[in-house]
């Protein structure tokens, strides 16, 4: 567990306890402080730390109120809190955890218990985000499945959404690929899926976009802040791309094989036009316009900016 790469943030109104936490944590953790309820939860919301730390006694809102909100909110719903606390009442403590506190730490602080309770927590919160993580990929190409792309695509869209951005999406599917499976086997479909992927993640490094396996031969690429004209370029690139592609014969032949893609782009700036669902069909819409005019190539949707 790599702890420097973790960010606990610590409400409490009492300066003493603040610095004895921030003395404790520090050396291993990145902690940022809030002395107030309300001014906590609006950090929460910003930073969204992996755990928070929370004093009960405060006073504009108290512990248990701070964290009713914060359960309440999709973006902070998530993030384990451990209540900091002088109350040694069983009550007090049941009320807490029934309320989605994972634990509590009481004062006056000892350095070790506090050290292990983090940790445990943060061992939790990693061991949840590694099973997350397995149950987003696919297993054959490595790259992100349907399901999380999903998820990628519900935060994009609010992005978006809330900054008026364009965003863009490509729909990808690999042009008569039942022929390579039927004609030289499920092993050398299973290479060319691979080489493509490959192509996919040597292509796209910008950091916000996204390229995923839609489910059996189709891929999807999102494309953040990307308006029409900039997709098309981008679509055309990955086709020229693969077109040059020489897949491997599974069999061991020095012959190698020749791959393309049909393309479908969508582009829009929500929800002036669309809901994401709308937004997705635009494109596979596209995509089926870009098979049926003849394959290996790219074709906009024409819903325009």
């Amino acid at each position: 567990m790599n702890t420097g790469n973790y960010k606990i943030l610590v409400i409490d109104d009492e300066k003493h306890n603040i610095d004895v936490l921030n003395d404790i944590l520090s050396p291993m953790y990145e902690v940022l402080v809030s002395k107030d309820g309300l001014h906590g939860i609006k950090m929460a919301k910003e930073i969204v730390p992996d755990l928070i730390l929370l004093d009960i006694i405060m006073p504009d809102m108290s512990g248990f109120e701070v964290i009713t909100t914060l359960k309440g909110v999709d973006i902070t719903r998530r993030i384990p809190v451990i209540f900091i606390t002088g109350l040694d009442s069983y009550k007090d403590e049941e009320k807490g955890l029934l309320l989605g506190a994972a634990d509590y730490i009481t004062k006056p602080f000892r350095n070790a218990i506090v050290k292990a309770r983090v940790k445990t927590q943060l061992q939790v919160v990693e061991y949840i985000r590694a099973l997350e993580r397995i149950g987003m990929v696919d297993a054959l190409t490595d790259l992100p499945n349907r399901r999380g792309f999903d998820k990628q695509l519900q935060s994009e869209w609010g992005r978006a959404k809330r900054e008026k951005t364009p965003i863009s999406i490509m729909m990808i599917d690999i042009d008569k690929f039942k022929v390579f499976n039927d004609t030289y086997g499920h092993a050398q479909g299973d290479i060319v899926l691979q080489y493509v992927a490959k192509e996919f993640k040597d292509t796209f490094k910008r950091p916000a976009d996204y390229v995923a396996r839609w489910g059996g031969e189709e891929f999807v690429i999102l494309l953040p802040n990307t308006d029409m004209e900039g997709a098309l370029i981008i679509g055309e690139h990955v086709r020229a791309n693969i077109e040059k592609l020489r897949v491997p014969c599974a069999s061991g032949d020095a012959k190698s094989l020749s791959v393309t893609v049909s393309i479908g782009v969508n582009c829009e700036i929500p929800p002036r036009y669309s809901t994401q669902n709308e937004f997705l069909s635009r494109a596979d819409k596209a995509l089926y316009a870009a098979k049926e005019a003849g394959r290996n190539m790219v074709i906009a949707s024409p819903l325009m900016l």
